[in-house]
């Protein structure tokens, strides 16, 4: 276990603490074209009629999609996410996820933009065998 590992175990496990609000706003204006393409196929209950936040905060994170009936988080990934650091940063959020009950799953930026139809096949698979939680 590494000591940001201990760090994150330790903290209080917020949901859209309103600290992190001001980031999660930034985050909203700013978004990627993959999160932009992404949230106008998933908003307003179009996924298995299930609802999505984007930029949902859970403890120290700030998620890009989630959907608290079914407890998972959706990541969109550009290419950074390949670097050393960020695959570690990635593993120990998911990891933290886990350990509170949510499940993840990830893109990569291009697939979305490339590949949509595939993107949402396969999340819709993902919300169909995943229990609800509300």
């Amino acid at each position: 276990m590494y000591e940001g590992e201990v760090r994150l175990r330790e903290m209080k496990f917020a949901r859209n603490d309103s600290v992190l609000k001001p980031r999660r706003q930034e985050l909203r204006r700013n978004q990627t074209d993959a999160e932009k393409a992404l949230w106008l196929k998933v908003r307003n209950r179009q996924i298995c009629g299930m609802k999505f936040y984007r930029q949902y905060s859970l403890g120290p994170f700030i998620l890009d999609f989630y959907c608290p009936e079914k407890k998972l988080a959706v990541e969109l990934d550009g290419g950074q996410h390949n670097q050393h650091e960020n695959k570690e940063y990635d593993t120990a959020r998911s990891e933290y996820l886990k350990a509170h009950g949510i499940d993840v799953i990830r893109f990569w930026n291009n697939e979305v933009l490339l590949d949509m139809e595939s993107v949402l096949l396969k999340l819709t698979s993902i919300i169909s065998n995943l229990p609800d939680h509300l």
